[in-house]
C-alpha cells in the first residue's frame, strides 16, 4: 500500500505545527521513495521512518516488512494517554505512553495495545487509529480532539467514502462492540478480533473491516 503523498503532506504539516520549519512535500516524498529503493530495491517491501528535525529531514530507520496476521489480537495498555498536547494530531517520535503501550503489546504476544486517557475514554492504539462498529450498527471513531495522531490511513479511508462519526467511548463500552478495526499507513486496515483474550463481536473480521480495506489505495 502506498500513501506516500499523504505521508509527505502529514510530515510537512506536523513539522510546521511543531516549530521545525517548512518542508517541501515533493522533496519529502522523493526522499521516502529513494530510501525505500536503497534499502529494499524496486520490488522489495519494507518500512522507512523519516523524521523532521530542526536541521532538516533524517532517515531514522529502515527495516524489512515481514508477514503479519490478517487479523490482530490486542490488549489494553496500562499507560495513560497524554491527550492532545501542544500540537494536536501531530505524530511525534518517542511519546512515552505510546512506547510503553507498544512494549506491553510485545510482551503479551499481541499485535496492538489500546490506550485510554485519564478520563477513561478510548483514544487510539499504540500504532494505529481505531474505527468501531457498535452494537446498534453505528460506525464510530474516537474524537481526534482526545489526542490521537491524525493517521494518513484513517484520512485516506474517510476520503474514500467510509463514514465514521466521532464519539467518546469508555473502555467498558468496547466489550459490547461488533468490530474494532485498527488503521495504519503501513499495514492498512487490520480487524482486531480479540481484546485481552476475549473475542470482539463474533471473533471474526466484519463489514467495517472490509469497507476500510477497500477504501485504502493499493500500489
Amino acid at each position: 500500500m502506498w500513501l506516500g503523498e499523504r505521508l509527505a503532506a502529514r510530515l510537512v504539516r506536523d513539522a510546521r505545527a511543531l516549530g521545525l520549519g517548512a518542508l517541501d512535500p515533493a522533496d519529502v516524498e522523493a526522499r521516502l521513495l529513494a530510501a525505500g529503493r536503497a534499502h529494499f530495491g524496486a520490488e522489495g517491501a519494507g518500512v522507512v521512518r523519516v523524521e523532521a528535525r530542526a536541521g532538516g529531514l533524517l532517515v531514522a530507520s529502515a527495516r524489512a516488512l515481514g508477514p503479519e496476521p490478517a487479523a490482530w489480537h490486542a490488549v489494553w495498555s496500562a499507560a495513560v494517554h497524554p491527550g492532545p498536547g501542544p500540537a494536536p494530531g501531530a505524530k511525534r517520535a518517542a511519546v512515552p505512553a505510546l512506547v510503553a503501550a507498544r512494549e506491553e503489546a510485545l510482551a503479551a504476544g499481541a499485535d496492538e495495545a489500546l490506550l485510554c486517557d485519564a478520563a477513561g475514554r478510548v483514544v487510539e492504539g499504540a500504532r494505529s487509529n481505531l474505527a468501531l462498529a457498535l452494537a446498534d450498527g453505528r460506525r464510530v471513531m474516537p474524537p481526534l480532539a482526545r489526542g490521537a495522531v491524525r493517521g494518513v490511513a484513517l484520512e485516506a479511508a474517510l476520503a474514500g467514502g467510509v463514514a465514521l462519526v466521532e464519539e467518546d467511548l469508555a473502555r467498558e463500552a468496547l466489550g459490547a462492540v461488533r468490530e474494532i478495526v485498527a488503521t495504519n499507513a503501513v499495514r492498512g486496515a487490520r480487524p482486531i478480533v480479540r481484546l485481552d483474550g476475549r473475542p470482539v463481536g463474533d471473533g471474526r473480521p466484519g463489514p467495517l473491516a472490509a469497507a476500510l480495506a477497500a477504501a485504502l489505495p493499493r500500489r
